[in-house]
């Protein structure tokens, strides 16, 4: 193992910190490494492999379509995307999907959406259009998106940085009302900040934010890439607050942990602004993408995943509950998914994190004392349980 964690040292660029576990295999919930030891992954690739890794329903689609066709670009119709799309688009309740790759991908299509809308729909001056984000904000890592960011590592020595965002507190709805003016064409937020570590907003917010944007002829953009489709126990974590938003940022757990896949979901009022030409992607909508984009969406209409990651997320969270206090200072979250803030006495969420390795348990840390739990749906009731006892003996053995 030593040897592979020293080759991706040398041969890799330093852009992250993995734990020092090497991955060789992976089933359902589970992942072995090149040792032949098991680990319970309570971080599914930050949500990418909601359905566990080689779901058999998404691998059967994948082999299937890879004797088919992988690739033929946008220049063509393949048979694979409009069945896709028409299926995500019936998942969502709008009516037009724009397929992409990467997270971060969806998100800068979304903010070119946004801005074509607002100058070709509400006649915002050009080059004068602002969108509103919310600090504390995570959408990706690529130039546009780091110049609304306010995490330091995120932002620090990538400028120039890009022009048009205005920054809220999360939370807030009365601050962002207060930052919109006549140019602004969208608000674009995480119904649950992830990497900021698993803040849910207070109950009242998300439903003010959509009254608001309806009111103000604003766009509400909902990046729902890790907290949508199925990990908060329901499609999306709007579902659970009760408002639709113009467009779903859609990405991870839609490639089923397979291929990457993305994409914008909305209404053709707003997504039939694009028009040939003017936004495009080689590999967006290929045919091995949509092939195991249609059958996540076909394993998510039938509900089964969104009613078990609400009743495994609240036996998760009751078992943390109970810990608070004993090592753990705050535990938030919806569904199978728990920020858990450490003891800052006790040591860093990294530490917290190497001692649950060491223990069979894969989780993440992020901001200092915060760590992250976000298994499989596919896990099993004991196992979480299980997980969280590894979590307790992890906490009593920093106590001393």
């Amino acid at each position: 193992m030593s040897e592979a964690v020293e080759a991706a040292e040398r041969n890799l660029a330093h852009n992250y910190h993995p734990l020092e576990v090497v991955v060789e295999t992976g089933e359902g919930a589970w992942v072995t490494d090149v040792t032949g030891r098991k680990y319970l992954d309570c971080l599914a690739a930050y949500s990418a492999v909601n359905f566990g890794h080689g779901h058999p329903v998404l691998v059967a689609a994948a082999k299937a379509q890879l004797d088919r066709i992988t690739l033929t670009s946008r220049a063509f119709h393949n048979d694979r995307l409009a069945p896709f799309a028409t299926a995500l688009a019936a998942l969502a309740g709008k009516d037009m999907v724009l397929p992409m790759n990467t997270g971060a991908e969806a998100v800068e299509s979304g903010i070119k959406v946004a801005r074509a809308w607002g100058y070709r729909v509400k006649g915002v001056p050009h080059d004068r259009a602002t969108i509103i984000v919310a600090d504390g904000n995570f959408h990706g890592r690529t130039t546009t998106i780091i110049s609304f960011s306010n995490d330091p590592d995120a932002r620090a020595d990538f400028g120039p940085y890009t022009p048009g965002f205005v920054s809220v507190p999360y939370g807030d709805a009365a601050a962002l009302e207060a930052a919109i003016d006549e140019n602004t064409v969208a608000v674009l937020l995480e119904p649950i900040q992830g990497e900021a570590g698993i803040v849910v907003p207070p109950a009242d917010y998300l439903p003010a934010v959509r009254e608001i944007t309806s009111r103000r002829n604003v766009l509400f953009i909902a990046d729902e890439i890790q907290s949508g489709l199925g990990r908060t126990g329901a499609t999306f974590q709007c579902d659970n607050v009760g408002v639709v938003p113009d467009l779903y940022l859609l990405g991870k757990a839609l490639g089923g942990g397979i291929v990457p896949v993305s994409a914008v979901v909305g209404n053709h009022d707003v997504l039939g602004v694009l028009q040939p030409g003017q936004h495009g992607s080689t590999f967006g909508g290929n045919p091995l993408a949509a092939a195991v984009g249609l059958a996540v969406v076909e394993l998510l209409a039938t509900g089964e995943y969104q009613e078990r990651a609400r009743l495994l997320g609240a036996r998760l969270r009751a078992s943390l509950d109970r810990l608070v206090g004993f090592g753990i200072v705050e535990v938030r979250g919806a569904g199978l998914w728990a920020g858990i803030d450490i003891d800052p006495a006790l040591g860093t969420g990294r530490q917290v994190c190497e001692l649950l390795m060491e223990r069979g348990v894969l989780a993440k840390d992020t901001h200092g004392s915060t760590i992250r739990l976000a298994p499989p749906i596919v896990v099993e009731a004991a196992e979480l349980d299980w997980a969280v006892e590894q979590l307790e003996a992890v906490l009593a053995e920093l106590r001393g």
